[in-house]
């Protein structure tokens, strides 16, 4: 906030440090129009953010190959869980962003062209309800190919949804593949709060830990895989619809040493 012309940023029960980076890019250039308009002499908000507030965020780690088929052969074999076995593999196997996911509808399903069509979010707003927003930029909006595996996870939760009395409708988008027991559409919360109760009973039966794993982290699994398997940089950052190639490059970097030792040896025959 803004208090006798300092910027004050309220440590507890406040936040962190990426929802303040979000609103100093949009607050900075709102100011230097302000400037430019001689209303203002100066931006409060060209200032470093580094220097000003800790950074925050958790380190989040893609998953190992083996971490992964352990962590959805647990779901798959679970009766707790198991329900949630063919989403949560959708969301390792193809890099959605949770909202994206939680907006799929029967209509972006394409079986018969092996194709996933996203061009929407479903988003749940606080004291608003559930809302469609449109994806945030051109680069979100992406057709994604599906294995064979994928398909036969869409056909079981297509076939799951039959039978709905009542179909919920939200700014005029209905047929959505997630739906919560009371038959309402999921949300961020609905599957992070999922995914936690999995994580704590995984781990109270295996020696060997899970990290937290949460939606996100499923999307970074799916980056880096595709890193791992020396795919072009430029088609995860198509999948997984980033505008800037930068977020996509830093998961490259972070590949193993033999991963690289054996590219290099790949590059090596042709040059």
């Amino acid at each position: 906030m803004l208090k006798n012309g300092l910027l004050i940023f309220r440590k507890k029960g406040g936040l962190c440090k990426g929802t303040v980076k979000s609103y100093k890019k949009v607050l900075r250039p709102a100011f230097e129009i302000a400037i430019e308009d001689d209303y203002i002499f100066k931006n409060p908000f060209q200032f470093s953010l580094a220097k000003i507030i800790t950074n925050d965020n958790r380190k989040r780690d893609a998953l190992t190959e083996e971490q992964e088929n352990s962590f959805l052969d647990f779901i798959k074999t679970d009766k707790r869980f198991c329900g949630y076995y063919d989403p949560i593999f959708v969301l390792f196997n193809t890099g959605l962003r949770i909202s994206e996911l939680c907006g799929l509808t029967f209509a972006d399903i394409d079986i018969k062209n092996k194709v996933l069509n996203v061009d929407h979010q479903l988003q749940r707003i606080n004291n608003i309800g559930f809302h469609i927003t449109d994806t945030k930029s051109k680069s979100e909006e992406r057709k994604i190919p599906m294995t064979d595996d994928v398909c036969e996870s869409f056909l079981k939760i297509m076939s799951g949804r039959q039978g709905q009395k009542i179909e919920p409708i939200v700014d005029g988008k209905t047929g959505f593949l997630f739906l919560t027991r009371r038959g309402i559409t999921t949300s961020r919360r609905v599957w992070e709060g999922r995914f936690e109760r999995i994580c704590r009973e995984y781990n109270k039966v295996h020696t060997i830990q899970m990290p937290n794993v949460t939606p996100h982290i499923c999307r970074h699994t799916f980056c880096s895989k595709m890193a791992n398997a020396g795919m072009n940089p430029k088609a995860p950052q198509y999948l997984m619809g980033r505008s800037n190639i930068k977020e996509t490059l830093n998961v490259y970097a972070h590949t193993h040493d033999v991963d690289a030792n054996s590219e290099f040896r790949r590059v090596e025959q042709i040059i």
